[in-house]
């Protein structure tokens, strides 16, 4: 197969990008990630968010015995405003994605494939959209507490109740505490 066929990343053909042991990289903007976009902090929109850097690279590894095994390397940086759940304030978070995808040829195999080995097995397509993929991954890799290494404000601190000059509320048990005290003078008298 030649390497100088042109393959989409919102259409590819998983087997022959493979097969010809193709690479695709480029960037999108994050906000065209809708998913990604809604993950983010309500106060930095996602059209402000530098964009997302994506590589991936085809191979097939032969099978002693067997059918060729079909996979793809998938590198992806990206970062992502999201609210930091200390000081609620957005928080920019550097993700990134370093992972190899077997692909197999149903979901009968994946399904074996996936219960058998540590490998990611998906299942291949002759329309496989990358950008899918790649908002998937970084769905996936951002953190379930988002929160910044240093947040840029002092966290406002629980402070005592400041004294007031209304007279003090009695406290219910010592007023059950006096009626015991009352209780037990009585049944020894």
């Amino acid at each position: 197969m030649s390497n100088d066929r042109t393959f989409s990343p919102r259409g590819l053909d998983v087997a022959a990008f493979a097969q010809a042991g193709a690479e695709l990289a480029g960037e999108w903007p994050a906000a065209a990630l809708t998913r990604l976009a809604d993950s983010g902090a309500p106060e930095s929109p996602a059209a402000a968010w530098p964009p997302v850097r994506w590589r991936v690279l085809g191979s097939v590894k032969p099978v002693l015995g067997g059918d060729a095994e079909v996979w793809l390397a998938l590198s992806v940086q990206a970062q992502v405003h999201q609210t930091c759940q200390r000081c609620l304030q957005p928080a920019a978070l550097d993700v990134v994605v370093e992972r190899s995808f077997r692909f197999v040829r149903d979901e009968a195999q994946a399904a074996e494939l996936d219960a058998d080995s540590d490998d990611d097995v998906l299942v291949m397509s002759r329309r496989f959209d990358l950008q899918d993929w790649v908002e998937d991954e970084l769905l996936l890799a951002l953190p379930i507490v988002p929160f910044h290494d240093v947040c840029p404000a002092p966290l406002p601190m629980v402070s005592e109740p400041e004294e007031s000059d209304e007279p003090a509320k009695p406290n219910p048990f010592a007023v059950l505490q006096a009626l015991k005290g009352d209780k037990g003078s009585s049944g020894s008298a």
